[in-house]
């Protein structure tokens, strides 16, 4: 039984290791496919959200080489403490289960740390920038803005309630008008 656990751990590792300096070098990318096949396919059985599903989500290459790993680890850690056959195997199967939903769940919250990217205006209160195209007076008409919002430079459409406001000169945004115009004033 030791050669069992010793051959796991050893793949295991092996693989986890491959793994890790395969995607240090780029080629352990998420890669996600979307199969249009123009069919609808319902199911109202009541296996739709069951443990299927949620178990055979958790599988990839990854949980499974390092559930693999810890089985062979466990198993030898047993044995090495003087478990018979048995409580080894559970002990060696408790441990690469623990491991696969351990991994699963860690890889499933570093899919949540994504970004849109998008620049958000209505965050644009308070923010402060130059004028790149005049603004006139009173709100007759508007002009352009440079802001500096969310680290990075966004051209906005601006009016004033105030004087004309020159190219060049710094405004601070007092509202936002839509998604695209904001109110200014000099700062």
């Amino acid at each position: 039984m030791e050669t069992v656990f010793l051959v796991c751990a050893i793949t295991g590792g092996t693989l986890v290791v491959c793994l890790l300096v395969a995607g240090m070098i780029g080629f352990g990318g998420d890669h996600d496919t979307d199969h249009d096949t123009g069919h609808e396919i319902t199911h109202d059985g009541p296996h739709e959200k069951g443990v299927g599903n949620w178990f055979f989500g958790m599988l990839s290459v990854r949980t499974l080489t390092s559930a693999l790993l810890f089985f062979g680890l466990g198993g030898l850690t047993a044995r090495y403490y003087g478990a018979d056959d048995l409580a080894a195997f559970s002990a060696a199967l408790a441990s690469g289960a623990a491991t696969l939903y351990f991994v699963a769940t860690a890889m499933n919250a570093l899919k949540q740390l994504k970004a849109d990217g998008t620049a958000r205006v209505e965050r644009a209160v308070g923010c402060t920038g130059t004028v790149y195209l005049r603004v006139p007076a009173a709100k007759e008409g508007s002009g352009k803005v440079h802001l500096m919002l969310q680290n990075r430079t966004v051209e906005c459409q601006a009016l004033t309630a105030g004087t004309e406001l020159a190219t060049g000169k710094p405004i601070k945004v007092v509202a936002v008008i839509n998604s695209d115009t904001v109110e200014v004033e000099a700062a």
